[in-house]
């Protein structure tokens, strides 16, 4: 059964959404949260698989939210937003979120998001992950710390590139001539090295490290 904590400022947003996972067998609505405070508190006290966050609204918005509860909590958080290319979305992934809904997702679509975040797949592309750090990270070249990527043998660091570049299992085994096994294995290795959730992470790490830059390839490994 997978428990989840539903976020949103607005109580009708709130009916709807617990309308619709009442629907899923394997989907139980763990409670209710009308603020981002609340949220982080029934997150500790109700100990949720996955917490449905509105992204904006008042007091502690879903971004700071987010922030805290995956700081604290090993719940993972689907945002939900009204526009796709949103700074707010893009601050959210960057706290830490598993991936972003429109609010007008399909109900199917919503339950079967649901399903891929509990089991620990991000919920968001990472080509679209890549368009939001294109648009919204900051392209003034700060000097970059990257030794959190020192972990890494050259081969996953090329992975990892290829990842922020939005490319799949299949597209970066064509590329180096592997195979799409041999990827995933990298792919598995490389996030428990630096201890990231999912890919979505992994591209926003290799923006924030200046292995991938915004509009532009990824830098070479020094």
């Amino acid at each position: 059964m997978i428990r989840v904590l539903l976020v949103d400022d607005q109580e009708l947003m709130r009916a709807g959404f617990h309308m619709v996972l009442g629907a899923a067998e394997d989907i139980e609505v763990a409670g209710e949260a009308g603020d981002g405070d609340t949220a982080v508190r029934l997150t500790t006290e109700l100990d949720p698989d996955v917490v449905l966050m509105d992204i904006r609204m008042p007091g502690l918005n879903g971004v700071e939210a987010t922030r805290r509860i995956v700081a604290s909590h090993p719940a993972r958080v689907l945002v939900m937003t009204t526009f796709d290319l949103d700074e707010y979305v893009y601050s959210a992934l960057k706290a830490g979120a598993s991936g972003f809904l429109l609010k007008d997702t399909a109900p199917g679509d919503l339950i079967s998001a649901l399903r891929s975040v509990a089991t620990g797949d991000a919920v968001v592309s990472p080509s679209i992950t890549r368009r939001l750090l294109d648009r919204f990270a900051d392209s003034a070249d700060q000097p970059q710390d990257d030794s959190a990527l020192d972990v890494l043998t050259d081969r996953e660091r090329e992975v990892l590139a290829l990842v922020a570049r939005g490319l799949s299992n299949t597209e970066i085994a064509g590329q180096l001539y592997l195979s799409e096994a041999t990827v995933k294995t990298h792919v598995g290795r490389l996030l428990a090295k630096l201890d990231l959730r999912d890919r979505v992470q992994a591209v926003v790490l290799a923006y924030d490290t200046g292995l991938a830059r915004p509009g532009g390839a990824p830098s070479r490994p020094s």
